[in-house]
């Protein structure tokens, strides 16, 4: 099983990892900060220059964390929040099939964090330094940690999402409708 783990974080970690670079500084063909910042805007992922940080952020560090198997489970929650937040603003409208733009694959890495949040096992920096926090408690820990930090991000995004202006009203002209 130590070789399983190794390699279930190394390639969710790393390919996460990279995911991130993309967004962060263009890295592997990917749109960099600022087309991710657009996004994070089209979404409502409001401020949008902070959430493009964050998301940037969450999946380089916590890719990192996962593919190294250190400070487990953070690296995993951090993975399970960013996919969290894909699936609600982007992907859950499309159904589950990604053939039709749906969560399909993001479900997919949810269910590899938990999986990774059990414990990075012996072949990882915590299991050299003799800092495991693994078992189903953890990995559940994990899943509610990544799925809390995702809940609350949505909802300031939501409460500092600028005001939807109303349409204009008509000018009032002072005459009475019949209707």
């Amino acid at each position: 099983m130590a070789s399983g783990r190794l390699i279930l974080r190394a390639t969710v970690g790393g390919l996460m990892c990279g995911h991130g670079l993309q967004k962060l500084n263009g890295s592997f063909g990917g749109p960099g900060l600022q087309a991710t910042e657009q996004t994070m805007r089209a979404i409502g992922m409001e401020p949008a220059k902070l959430q493009a940080w964050a998301v940037a952020l969450s999946e380089t560090v916590g890719g990192g964390l996962t593919a190294a198997g250190f400070l487990s489970p953070l690296g995993p929650a951090m993975i399970t929040g960013t996919m969290a937040v894909a699936i609600k603003k982007v992907h859950a409208k499309n159904g589950l099939w990604l053939s039709n733009r749906g969560y399909e694959y993001n479900l997919i890495l949810i269910a590899a964090a938990f999986a990774a949040g059990d414990g990075p096992g012996p072949l990882s920096i915590d299991g050299l330094i003799r800092k495991q926090r693994s078992g189903l408690r953890w990995a559940i820990a994990q899943l509610a940690l990544g799925l809390g930090v995702a809940a609350v991000t949505m909802a300031a995004a939501d409460r500092l999402a600028p005001a939807q202006t109303a349409p204009a009203e008509a000018p009032h002209n002072g005459s009475v409708s019949s209707e």
